[in-house]
């Protein structure tokens, strides 16, 4: 199959659920060419010296508020996102495997379940992997979720990372405009 016409990403790891997705979280994930996305965020950081060391490690953004840019990039069958924060750039890798979402962040790579709930798109780890194979206990990242929505006809977004004994790393929040 010509890959201009496969499934998005997201529409391939969702299957039927993506159809309940509220409009601007569909449009996000549309296929497609590479797009860009501008809004605000807020983004609160964590203190404890290693959630400070891990968020270094997995390019997560700096504390503060303003402007957020996402680019999208389809490449092969996943996706390059840059996410533009504070200054800082937050790279990452998006493919699916095994059902999941995958998402490598520097040195750690995430399988999401993705669920569709009210419209929402709800982000939970199931598995996590350091330097692609030393797996880590997935029960360690139960704090870390995210969801995407809708107020109104803005697409938003929360992102809450939170891992035992080392508190909050990060917790980012805002919205973009989506066509």
């Amino acid at each position: 199959m010509d890959p201009a016409l496969a499934p998005a990403l997201f529409l391939r790891v969702l299957g039927e659920q993506a159809g309940a997705l509220r409009a601007p979280v569909l449009a996000l994930h549309r296929p497609g060419p590479a797009r860009r996305y501008a809004g605000l965020v807020r983004v609160r950081r964590g203190g404890h010296p290693l959630a400070r060391l891990c968020a270094w490690l997995t390019h997560l953004p700096p504390a503060g508020e303003g402007r957020v840019e996402v680019n999208i990039v389809p490449e092969g069958s996943g996706e390059r996102w840059v996410r533009h924060i504070g200054g800082r750039a937050m790279p990452s890798q998006l493919w699916a495997e095994d059902g999941l979402l995958c998402e490598r962040l520097g040195p750690v790579e995430f399988g999401f379940g993705l669920a569709v709930c009210d419209g929402d798109l709800h982000w939970t780890v199931a598995r996590v992997r350091l330097w692609g194979w030393l797996a880590l206990p997935a029960r360690w990242f139960g704090g870390v979720v995210a969801r995407e929505s809708a107020l109104e006809a803005r697409y938003t977004f929360d992102v809450y990372a939170r891992l035992p004994m080392l508190g909050l790393l990060v917790h980012y929040r805002g919205w973009l405009d989506v066509p």
